[in-house]
């Protein structure tokens, strides 16, 4: 489970260290940076998957997604007794990443090249990657350290240098593989490539769900969607049937749902609600309906997640069904770490009835995103490598 997690230099972000537990509710007005911060963390989750630069040229290259304020906001700007206007730089210019997890931690920090002739100069290098034992950072924990192209591991008391020709838009998890791995770098490759992310069901007329999809079994939902209907009859046959039930008729009393087999292997949903004759395709289903179906499939997965992250839920949802997708994100928090990023109250109120959930309140001061209430001394230990 993470504990912690750090992010520097990344748009509305300029420092920003927040808590983590169980079951995480990251909310706060529009513009306060919500959608920042879960970017990060999925800019983080590519650097297992080999894709950390090439998500960076998506949101339009390292240099447009640097903090754009000055490096320092001093009291005297916030007190507006001075502008705030650039000052010379003390630091180089980074963007970092990095979690504190129960065994090992993780940071990375990256940067722009130096200037050169090629047609890729603009993109972005990994400077300095680091493995650590335990949640706080110190040299005499240090496990993996990567500066520039040189990978080294501590063995024993001694370092031993893994590779020095590391290719500086590789992560050194690109590089398993290619000289001796410690079992460090191995684990928490692993650990970070089950992380699991929901943000993009399609629900339109002409999604992939809409129709009956050829089936195989499926433990984990595709993060589109498209494969609901063989992850709900998954969740029939080998994960917790009685639950996907009661999900069901909590959310629509006297529903019922069945997975239909069709000729060549395919597979329909049938949606029963009390008073129709007949049940409802997935193709008459409303949107609301569907997104919620969708939602049950990710959230009772017979394969658990490390960490299962919910990017506004409640999209689609009409308020009455809110409570009932609390309850289930709350029953999924007890199998793996969730993080739901929502603005909606009744879903907000609702997952606070549990006690264990860690609520993080974003609030923008001077364009800089911070955690109300969380001042210097309230921030959880943390230490980026040199």
């Amino acid at each position: 489970m993470l504990r912690i997690l750090a992010v520097a230099n990344y748009r509305s972000i300029n420092k920003l260290v927040i808590p983590l537990a169980r079951l995480n509710l990251i909310t706060g007005p529009n513009g306060s940076g919500k959608s920042n911060l879960y970017r990060a963390l999925r800019l983080l989750a590519e650097t297992a998957h080999g894709g950390v630069i090439n998500a960076l040229a998506r949101e339009g290259g390292l240099d447009s997604t640097f903090w754009a304020g000055p490096e320092h906001i001093t009291r005297c700007m916030r007190n507006g007794e001075i502008p705030i206007e650039a000052t010379v730089r003390r630091d180089v210019k980074r963007l970092r990443l990095g979690f504190a997890g129960e065994d090992f931690s993780y940071s990375i920090a990256m940067g722009l090249p130096q200037p050169t002739a090629s047609c890729f100069s603009l993109d972005p290098e990994i400077k300095k990657e680091c493995i650590w034992s335990g949640s706080f950072y110190r040299p005499a924990s240090l496990l993996v350290d990567r500066e520039g192209p040189l990978i080294r591991a501590r063995v024993d008391r001694n370092w031993e240098v893994l590779t020095q020709h590391t290719p500086n838009f590789d992560s050194l998890f690109d590089q398993i593989g290619s000289f001796r791995t410690s079992a460090e770098v191995m684990q928490l490759r692993e650990f970070i490539r089950r992380w699991r992310f929901y943000d993009h069901f399609r629900s339109d007329a002409d999604a992939p769900v809409r129709q009956p999809q050829l089936g195989t079994r499926t433990p984990v939902l595709h993060h589109d969607g498209r494969d609901l209907a063989a992850a709900l009859q998954t969740i029939r046959e080998i994960g917790d049937a009685e639950a996907l039930q009661v999900a069901v008729s909590d959310a629509f009393p006297g529903a019922r749902l069945n997975i239909a087999p069709l000729q060549g292997g395919r597979f329909a949903i049938e949606f029963y609600q009390e008073g129709l004759l007949r049940p409802l395709s997935a193709a008459e289903l409303s949107d609301g309906t569907l997104r919620y179906l969708l939602l049950v499939a990710a959230l009772l997965t017979p394969r658990p997640p490390t960490l299962m992250v919910l990017n506004e839920p409640e999209t689609s949802l009409h308020p009455d069904l809110l409570p009932a997708l609390a309850r289930l994100i709350i029953r999924a928090s007890v199998q793996c770490q969730v993080w739901v990023v929502s603005h909606a109250r009744r879903l907000i109120s609702a997952l606070q009835e549990d006690p264990e959930c860690n609520c993080i309140v974003l609030e923008k001061s001077f364009g800089q995103t911070g955690v109300v209430g969380q001042r210097v001394l309230d921030e959880p230990a943390w230490h980026w490598p040199d």
